[in-house]
């Protein structure tokens, strides 16, 4: 099964100094429809203006991803972890048993643009650890985020891998899924994906296929999860 989950069904949230797209239930904004996709509980878009952002706040018990789009993204955590996050660089908390954390804007003059990504762990209670790395803007597929750190990814106490898209026009890809579930966001750009069109803040979804294949119609960049 493949499908089309459009951009135009997210919910939306003006804060002034953020604005959030939200695929999955978040917040004030609820859907009954859109509730997660298996282990994948959120992906918000967000554009936080310079010098603002989220004080300190706690989780628990959630492998929390940030992809940063364009901008600097500050970032304290209570583990120790602590920095900026640009443009190529994915950052990686386990909130296991709890965590308390703060991201602001890391710009007093630029916004920032990122995705804030969701997944619930296999197990609850885990020790709380956070990891970041640079995966540069080269073309390509590569893997950022898995279950066991390989090849340089950011490890996550899930069965899940997620992986960076960034493709120009014309390129072609057959993006695989080895669990059960595929889910193609569109972060920019535009892919005919298995026949169907998504462009920025859509995604394709996908259930019991082996593989999507992606056709680049506009340079993209876009997330690629394999979920169990």
């Amino acid at each position: 099964m493949r499908a089309l989950h459009p951009a135009a069904l997210r919910g939306v949230a003006d804060h002034g100094w953020l604005k959030s797209r939200h695929t999955f239930s978040f917040g004030s904004w609820h859907d009954p429809r859109f509730m997660g996709f298996g282990v994948l509980r959120v992906i918000n878009e967000d554009v936080v203006l310079p010098a603002m952002g989220f004080g300190t706040h706690p989780h628990r018990d959630m492998e929390i991803i940030s992809y940063v789009v364009s901008g600097k993204l500050g970032h304290k955590d209570s583990t120790g972890g602590g920095g900026v996050i640009r443009a190529g660089e994915v950052q990686v908390m386990t909130a296991g048993t709890g965590v308390t954390h703060s991201e602001m804007n890391g710009s007093a003059t630029e916004p920032v643009h990122f995705l804030q990504i969701w997944i619930l762990p296999a197990k609850a209670g885990t020790k709380p650890r956070y990891g970041q790395a640079d995966f540069g803007q080269k073309p390509g597929v590569v893997r950022v985020v898995s279950p066991d750190g390989a090849d340089g990814s950011l490890a996550i106490g899930q069965d899940a891998t997620l992986d960076r898209v960034l493709l120009t026009a014309g390129d072609t890809v057959d993006l695989k899924t080895t669990r059960r579930r595929g889910w193609l966001q569109v972060v920019r750009g535009r892919v005919d994906a298995g026949g169907l069109i998504a462009g920025p803040g859509d995604a394709v979804v996908t259930v019991d296929e082996p593989t999507l294949p992606v056709s680049v119609q506009e340079d993209v960049e876009a997330l690629w999860f394999d979920l169990p």
